[in-house]
């Protein structure tokens, strides 16, 4: 089969996910025909993206969330005006999606979360499959929680879902632990990691690892480890210009989003802290490390995930990066609590289980899969 991927920018995690699932497809025999990352002046994307992925790259200007003055928070408000303004040019970029997929001639067109893909789907009504991956496709999960007196975010946050999945065949739910599957249209897949960090060697070096997509969380982490001589700190972000190593504390050291630095880091750390993306979370959980999750303020879907992430066993939240938090956590963790999750292991199995079921072919069904018995007992009770 052929695949085209239409990937979201904004952030690490649906790109990493694209080089992994494309590796896979390469393995069985299949075809990753393009890729198409959504930009934005925010953002610039990682080179080890390109390095990674064997198929042709191409970028499109894509909507994005504009941020306050420290580059910390969401600002909702603006950023619907933002974007509702450029729509001028996100018409160039459906026409150059359409030009792309029209030369490619893919079998599916697998969104990973881009808004601009569900519109594509909308307005061009492609002859192929259109398929959806993603962590956030779980909030139609009955087991999936929401956080309190969020009803109004909460419809936004399931508005922004159905933009994306727009005429969508199938929705692949990325969920951190096993849940029984929901439905005909949505599939509840383990998360997608990279091959690279199934062989990494885990330990425990004296450093806590920080990672923030929003650089304006970069000046907390340099207050907290100028009051905190004593606690080392490892950060990756993306800042704009800064050197590929900064270190301006003896206890403090930045790097520039590294894909393969990031990884060894994460293997030799104490635990992770975090803006709460789905993918670095699902890292730290495969080897074992716990996590301290900080919601991007304004960005709903983050809070979703560490609830969803603190009820799956990953650690703790907080609403900062205040990482002696973290350090008290971490001195009451035992041995047995910083166990690998292999849940992750079952991706590839489950995946072309779904191609095949989709594709008429014969394979064994998710029913299959023996989930924990504690799991089913509390969702079926």
């Amino acid at each position: 089969m052929k695949f085209l991927f239409i990937v979201q920018g904004e952030g690490r995690g649906h790109m990493t996910q694209a080089i992994a699932l494309g590796q896979l497809l390469e393995k069985k025999g299949h075809t990753l025909t393009a890729v198409c990352i959504g930009k934005s002046e925010r953002r610039q994307i990682p080179e080890f993206v390109y390095q990674k992925i064997n198929a042709p790259v191409y970028t499109f200007e894509s909507p994005n969330f504009v941020t306050d003055k420290s580059s910390k928070s969401i600002r909702l408000t603006a950023t619907i005006s933002h974007n509702l303004l450029k729509w001028k040019c996100f018409k160039k970029s459906l026409k150059k999606l359409d030009t792309i997929i029209q030369e490619s001639e893919p079998d599916v067109i697998l969104n990973f979360y881009d808004m601009l893909a569900g519109i594509y789907s909308l307005l061009y009504r492609p002859s192929c499959s259109f398929w959806t991956i993603g962590h956030q496709y779980l909030a139609d999960h009955p087991a999936f929680l929401f956080p309190k007196n969020s009803f109004l975010k909460r419809l936004i946050f399931k508005f922004n879902n159905k933009i994306t999945s727009i005429g969508a065949d199938l929705h692949l739910a990325l969920s951190f632990q096993p849940l029984p599957q929901s439905g005909n249209k949505i599939k509840v897949l383990p998360p997608l990691l990279r091959e690279e960090i199934k062989s990494l060697e885990t330990r425990k070096e004296d450093f806590i690892l920080a990672y923030t997509v929003n650089p304006g969380y970069g000046e907390e982490i340099l207050e907290f480890a100028a009051a905190h001589p004593d606690i080392k700190v490892e950060a990756f972000w993306d800042k704009k210009g800064a050197a590929p190593t900064y270190q301006p504390l003896p206890n403090l050291i930045f790097h520039q989003i590294n894909d393969k630095l990031f990884l060894e880091k994460m293997a030799a750390c104490r635990g992770l802290i975090s803006t709460a993306g789905f993918e670095s979370i699902c890292e730290a959980m495969y080897l074992g490390k716990k996590v301290m999750l900080i919601p991007v303020q304004g960005q709903f879907e983050q809070s979703c995930n560490a609830l969803d992430a603190v009820q799956a066993g990953a650690g703790i939240t907080h609403g900062s990066f205040d990482i002696s938090v973290f350090d008290q956590y971490l001195q009451s963790v035992t041995e047995a609590d910083t166990f690998p999750n292999p849940w992750a292991d079952q991706f590839e199995k489950m995946f072309f289980e779904v191609v095949g079921e989709n594709t008429s072919a014969s394979g064994e069904t998710f029913s299959n899969y023996n989930f924990p018995v504690s799991l089913n007992t509390k969702l079926h009770s």
